[in-house]
């Protein structure tokens, strides 16, 4: 069954939620958090991976670049932070980490099959 208002590509590429574990199993497998590699007990995260669906990801972050670029307009705090970490970092890992927030917030929404609710 289509979740209304949910991306049908999402939906498709997903197929059985319960494939993952957490929403960071899911992100990772759409290839939005960055590769580590680790020596001597150390870790060292490198640039994002890039596996996974290339259409859903480039979809996911293009919707990031959305959000960024109007974050300035308004006023809370999830668009307070995207507007401090656009100021440090440039526009495109905003734009990532925010694909990577929303693929996470995806997971909860199919998780628990609730629609989703804003933070204060």
């Amino acid at each position: 069954m289509l979740r209304v208002g949910f991306p049908s590509p999402m939906y498709a590429a997903i197929g059985d939620i319960t494939a993952f574990q957490n929403g960071r199993e899911m992100a990772a497998w759409l290839g939005l958090v960055p590769k580590q590699q680790s020596t001597g007990g150390v870790p060292t995260l490198l640039g994002i991976s890039k596996r996974g669906d290339t259409y859903l990801r480039t979809l996911l972050i293009h919707g990031g670049r959305t959000i960024v670029r109007v974050a300035d307009k308004h006023d809370d705090r999830r668009n307070n932070w995207i507007k401090e970490l656009n100021q440090r970092r440039g526009k495109n890992i905003p734009a990532v980490t925010v694909a990577n927030k929303n693929a996470r917030i995806a997971w909860a929404v199919l998780t628990k099959k609730e629609p989703y609710k804003a933070g204060a």
